[in-house]
């Protein structure tokens, strides 16, 4: 008979508390739709207060799981949108407030957030799983017409580097194009003890403010761009724009430009020449994405299409 130990008796406690924990959700969580219920009435009032809601606002809320941020909102707020991806959570949500005052005050769609058309809303509050967060955001900064603010819970590192500045350690691609669009600001840490069952990472919120009006740029374009130059963003953009493949898309769109602006390309034309004395006029030869700003990347990309350079097909 096998030996049991105190260390077994301990992990076995605590996997038969949390399956106790997660049946007394009513449904079951799902495991692959990354699913993790926020336990503490703390935290979800205290993201209930960070959205500022008003009387008269439409909130969208995406992955309301049972509903403990919903019920708190329902009371602030003129009407709760929850976009929730599993019945089974759903029809949870619909039964705590059936018979309540709130019950009128809600509607519920079933259905994939990054799939369905989204309604009008003035604020956004969402715990979602992690690993649609990128999607989430950008799905989130192309609606119109714009929210006020979106108040978004990730994991700890996506949140940090969405906030990150140039210079910080996790500045990125995903930094520029989300603040591109936006005010974003870090405004509450969460342990993975918050949440029932606990996720492996630890998570953060984050508070967003589209920049209205937003920019006029092409983000097919800008997004194309900052990638070379993120490749590797502590390389000089002149070494970025020698990596494989660069030089030669960044051709083949200067042509295609050419003909449709019937500008003729000399015989002589060398490509790497021509992007190399964009660089060098705008004086971003020797500067590294990671030390760059907004503003930098919007002069550069200004300056490239000025010149005929396109990103995008």
């Amino acid at each position: 008979m096998p030996k049991v130990t105190s260390k077994t008796h301990t992990r076995g406690a605590r996997e038969s508390a949390q399956a106790q924990a997660a049946k007394s959700l009513g449904p079951l969580l799902n495991k692959d739709l990354g699913q993790h219920i926020l336990k503490n009435p703390l935290v979800a009032q205290g993201i209930v207060d960070k959205a500022g809601l008003k009387p008269t606002d439409t909130v969208l809320e995406i992955g309301p799981g049972t509903g403990n941020i919903t019920v708190r909102m329902l009371t602030a707020c003129k009407k709760v949108i929850a976009s929730e991806m599993d019945p089974r959570m759903a029809a949870e949500l619909t039964k705590r407030v059936q018979g309540t005052p709130e019950q009128r005050k809600l509607e519920v769609i079933v259905g994939d957030f990054l799939k369905v058309d989204l309604p009008y809303f003035d604020v956004c509050v969402s715990n979602t799983p992690y690993q649609i967060s990128s999607a989430l955001t950008f799905k989130l900064l192309a609606h119109r017409p714009l929210f006020r603010c979106a108040i978004l819970m990730f994991q700890r590192e996506f949140a940090l580097r969405l906030v990150a500045k140039p210079g910080d350690a996790l500045y990125c691609r995903l930094s520029v194009n989300a603040q591109l669009y936006a005010k974003i600001e870090h405004v509450m840490k969460v342990g993975k003890n918050n949440f029932r069952p606990p996720p492996q990472v630890e998570s953060s919120v984050v508070r967003v403010e589209p920049i209205q009006p937003p920019p006029p740029v092409n983000f097919a374009e800008w997004d194309g761009m900052v990638r070379i130059c993120f490749s590797r963003k502590n390389k000089t953009l002149a070494a970025s724009f020698k990596a494989g493949g660069v030089y030669e898309m960044c051709e083949a769109n200067y042509r295609t430009w050419a003909a449709q602006n019937d500008v003729i390309v000399p015989d002589e034309f060398e490509i790497k020449q021509y992007v190399n004395k964009i660089l060098e006029d705008t004086g971003f030869a020797e500067q590294r994405a990671a030390k760059m700003d907004i503003q930098d990347f919007m002069k550069l990309l200004l300056a490239f299409n000025n010149a005929g350079i396109h990103f995008t097909n």
